[in-house]
């Protein structure tokens, strides 16, 4: 059993959501695609995974007004859009790292 990854610190910026795993690894997420990647079932169809979200439905501008911890495994992110109900498990934020390391590992996707 893999232990979940527990970042060191969460804060939002104007445009992005901040990420500290670890004292050099600290991932820059952009505020949009954040927003986009959320899998709650108001995004995302709970049966086939099909997302539900029309990326031109969310402005270029929307950012984090709020984020909360949902218990030891994830965060909950209040958007200026108005949505709320998606949840980012850590072990999915890790994986969708935006910072060189992460993105260079990926194979650069």
């Amino acid at each position: 059993m893999t232990a979940v990854p527990i970042p060191q610190r969460i804060h939002r910026g104007e445009r992005d959501v901040v990420i500290t795993w670890a004292e050099e690894h600290v991932g820059h997420y952009p505020a949009r695609d954040l927003r986009l990647a959320c899998q709650c079932a108001e995004c995302h169809d709970e049966m086939t995974g099909r997302p539900l979200l029309d990326p031109g439905a969310v402005s270029d501008d929307v950012h984090a007004l709020a984020i909360d911890l949902v218990g030891s495994y994830a965060i909950r992110i209040q958007w200026s859009d108005g949505h709320a109900t998606g949840i980012y498990p850590y072990d999915f934020l890790l994986s969708i790292c935006p910072c060189e390391r992460c993105v260079a590992g990926r194979g650069g996707r």
